[in-house]
């Protein structure tokens, strides 16, 4: 079992593969079996139920009516699509990456490394908003422009920094 669980193992670096398998479970109303986590996996890699088959040395045609009876069902019912058509497998990592299932990329560089007794953090705002607690804070790392930190090494989406912030930060550095 150890093994099946190596195989599309990739897709644990990009997705929440433990809460994924737990609420699949409950659209389910059981356990996933190891085969059905597999072929999530491989689905969650980008590789179509042909490429799926063919590197688990299975016949296609099995893998795409296995998915087709378990895996698209319950990621329908999860995602509330039950009424939608599965056009394309894509479809089922595009719903799970709606659905907040996708993790981000984790920085290149670590943070932890970065921080030393001269990092400055300043809490500007608390508040409570829809029954979570908000903290707005600068944290400030001094660094030396030699040493290679950018912002696009810390896996920050466009819409995380404001663009005139980003554009500053791009000529600076």
């Amino acid at each position: 079992m150890a093994s099946i669980d190596k195989q599309f193992a990739e897709a644990a670096q990009n997705w929440d593969l433990e809460t994924l398998y737990t609420d699949l479970a409950s659209a389910k109303g059981k356990r996933l079996t190891p085969t059905e986590k597999l072929h999530l996996r491989g689905l969650l890699c980008g590789y179509s139920p042909g490429e799926i088959a063919e590197k688990l040395g299975k016949n296609p045609k099995g893998v795409e009516t296995d998915l087709c009876a378990t895996i698209y069902r319950y990621v329908k019912s999860l995602v509330d699509r039950c009424d939608r058509r599965i056009e394309n497998w894509r479809n089922i990592s595009e719903w799970l990456e709606i659905d907040g299932y996708r993790c981000r990329s984790s920085p290149q560089v670590p943070l932890d490394s970065l921080l030393t007794e001269k990092s400055v953090v300043n809490v500007t705002n608390i508040n409570i908003e829809n029954n979570q607690l908000v903290i707005a804070f600068n944290l400030r790392i001094p660094t030396l422009k030699s040493e290679g930190i950018s912002v696009e090494n810390f896996g920050l989406s466009d819409d995380m920094i404001p663009k005139d912030i980003a554009r500053d930060l791009s000529e600076k550095y």
